[in-house]
């Protein structure tokens, strides 16, 4: 996709007041990108961040998340071996370490005129302000906390499934992974039920083994978060319909968990990263609506339903206010050819498609006066 976007590139040409002249936009290579990655997509990331960079003529320094150096250095390794076999040459480079020593040395680099960081929202903010403050620029994509709105007009057996696989799958390490699920409440005791169901056919195990859809939490430290999540949920009045325990033996294994709770919770403002999902009634669209923007977090949002006024009252300026708004899919996941990214403290960057690009460059307004005569602001001569 990339390759075939290097060759259409463009800039605008745009007709001049003045007689005489000509303008047009020309857009040229930042020169060095800076692209920090989580641990749940080490390769992916870099790998779109890296192809629009590239194409647009830059270089690019990666350093992904400490606990997946190895992958870093890896993907490195493959990257270079292709440009070093085609006649380039230090291209990409790769970083390994943590975020305060090493990261930061990029964050705060001025050679480094643009910085894509990928992380929680609480660090993107960090990253943001240091950026901003050598007047850098920023592609962030951060925190997710993502919402379904599920209609009684809606095929429910899709419904189901976009939900279950939406919350349960990547155990909800997704940055769009589903967080809440609105349901009209004509359905919601029915769809209910069915989810409940289908939660107990979720297999889980070694996710190199074909068939697992539920793996391990990355790491000792998200196992304390769901079960602190847990805690805090029944403390705000929540009722764990299924799971909401750790799984007995080795490795971070917890079960996947369904809540109801008051929409007024304070958790629900909070994306805790793991697979807690929480199932709601609504009396009409509006409210659901509301509920889904109520969040400090904006990246993905979808619907189903077979309506078409419903669905674009839904993508309009009185719907989702999310950067990805989908019908009749789940949240999870997302097509490079759309540019994907977020709103609020989901930071606003865009990556991958659509005109991307534009952020991996710097665009110049050209002027070229092909007259013999030079004419002057406010009408001023000078008599030479």
């Amino acid at each position: 996709m990339a390759v075939g976007l290097s060759r259409t590139i463009e800039g605008k040409i745009i007709p001049s007041e003045r007689p005489g002249h000509f303008m047009m936009e020309n857009w040229n290579p930042l020169g060095i990108v800076g692209c920090i990655t989580a641990f749940n997509f080490p390769v992916a990331v870099a790998g779109w961040n890296g192809a629009i960079a590239w194409i647009t003529g830059n270089m690019m320094i990666h350093k992904g998340a400490l606990t997946t150096s190895l992958v870093t250095v890896a993907l490195g390794k493959i990257v270079a071996d292709v440009f070093m076999a085609n006649g380039f040459n230090s291209v990409c480079t790769v970083m390994t370490g943590d975020g305060p020593n090493i990261g930061n040395l990029m964050v705060q680099d001025p050679q480094v005129p643009l910085v894509s960081f990928t992380g929680s929202t609480a660090v993107g903010r960090g990253v943001s302000a240091d950026v901003h403050r050598r007047f850098g620029r920023t592609i962030l994509e951060l925190g997710g906390n993502n919402a379904m709105i599920i209609c009684e007009d809606a095929d429910l057996k899709m419904a189901l499934v976009g939900a279950t696989f939406g919350s349960v799958g990547t155990c909800g390490q997704r940055c769009t992974s589903t967080r809440r699920i609105y349901v009209q409440e004509s359905i919601h005791d029915d769809f209910l039920a069915k989810m409940l169901a289908a939660y107990k056919t979720v297999p889980h195990g070694n996710p190199l083994e074909d068939g697992t859809l539920l793996g391990p939490l990355h790491s000792k430290q998200a196992v304390a978060d769901y079960e602190n999540g847990i805690a805090e949920i029944k403390k705000q009045g929540g009722k764990i319909l299924c799971g909401g325990k750790r799984m007995p033996g080795p490795g971070n294994f917890v079960e996947p968990t369904i809540v109801q709770i008051s929409q007024d919770a304070p958790i629900l403002q909070k994306e805790i990263f793991v697979p807690i999902v929480y199932v709601m009634p609504y009396k009409t669209l509006d409210q659901a609506i509301a509920w889904n923007n109520g969040v400090p977090q904006g990246l993905s949002s979808a619907i189903f339903t077979k309506n078409l006024q419903t669905y674009h009252k839904w993508i309009g300026p009185r719907g989702s206010d999310c950067g990805i708004v989908n019908c009749n899919i789940g949240t999870s996941g997302a097509e490079i050819g759309g540019a994907f990214g977020g709103e609020k403290e989901t930071g606003g960057g865009r990556e991958s498609g659509s005109d991307s690009w534009k952020q991996y460059m710097r665009r110049s307004t050209c002027t070229i006066n092909y007259s013999d005569f030079l004419p002057l602001a406010q009408g001023v001569k000078f008599n030479l």
